[in-house]
């Protein structure tokens, strides 16, 4: 499906697992720049490479609580 969203750019919150994760992929597959944020840096980064290698897309991770 073609949502007209190549080369915009999202934030994700709560992006190193379960929905959020699912969420960013789905953004990436649609050509978006990613931002995804989470507390656990560490899988921000693994999650943040898998995704960039993946969709060909800019992913930065941001490491955060949002409370």
């Amino acid at each position: 499906m073609d949502l007209e969203l190549r080369g915009k750019n999202v934030l994700v919150t709560g992006a190193s697992k379960g929905i959020g994760l699912a969420c960013a992929r789905a953004f990436a597959a649609e050509g978006c720049n990613v931002h995804i944020a989470a507390r656990s840096a560490a899988e921000l980064e693994k999650n943040a490479a898998e995704i960039a290698a993946q969709y060909k897309v800019k992913v930065t991770p941001h490491a955060c609580d949002l409370g």
